[in-house]
């Protein structure tokens, strides 16, 4: 609840993602289940929101060290980064440049964008991002890794949504 998407070290296992957490991302955005836990989960909906992901690389790297190279099989998945030269997976773009990037899917045709983790990811994007999603657990993280990892100029937001779990998890949504 103070603005810090991980702790210190990108920990986030304080988090407390309760039951009802993840009935409401089963239920409101399914894409965003990774495709390797989506059948335990009895994740059997179409994308409802997003056609696309785009992750940093520290957000990838948990996956890659499970061996999974393809985290999103269901999406079309683009990895931001500047260390990694080859894609460990035909299905898994790279790119250097995560902002044209953007500008170029939002000029095609296709549902959303979604932008995995990644505070850093999400400031460098902020000026292309049309809408916020934005999880609050009721817990402090005290530090770490902030919601935009870097600068962003001062903008107004607008509260499209609201819902409040039973569990405390506020999910707030917000457009420019």
């Amino acid at each position: 609840m103070d603005g810090f998407i991980a702790g210190p070290g990108g920990s986030v296992d304080f988090f407390p993602v309760a039951d009802d957490v993840i009935e409401y991302i089963v239920a409101e955005f399914p894409e965003t289940i990774p495709t390797h836990i989506r059948t335990s989960l009895g994740v059997e909906r179409e994308n409802r929101h997003f056609d696309t992901v785009i992750m940093g690389r520290a957000t990838y790297d948990p996956a890659l060290q499970e061996g999974i190279t393809s985290p999103y099989a269901h999406l079309k998945q683009y990895v931001a980064s500047l260390n990694l030269t080859s894609s460990p997976d035909p299905d898994v773009s790279l790119t250097s440049d995560p902002i044209t990037t953007v500008r170029g899917l939002k000029q095609k045709p296709g549902a959303g964008i979604w932008l995995a983790g990644g505070g850093k990811l999400a400031g460098t994007l902020f000026p292309e991002i049309d809408e916020l999603i934005v999880k609050i657990y009721p817990v402090a993280a005290g530090s770490g890794i902030p919601l935009f990892g870097t600068d962003v100029t001062p903008t107004r937001l607008t509260l499209t949504a609201s819902t409040l779990l039973d569990s405390g998890t506020a999910i707030m949504r917000y457009t420019k």
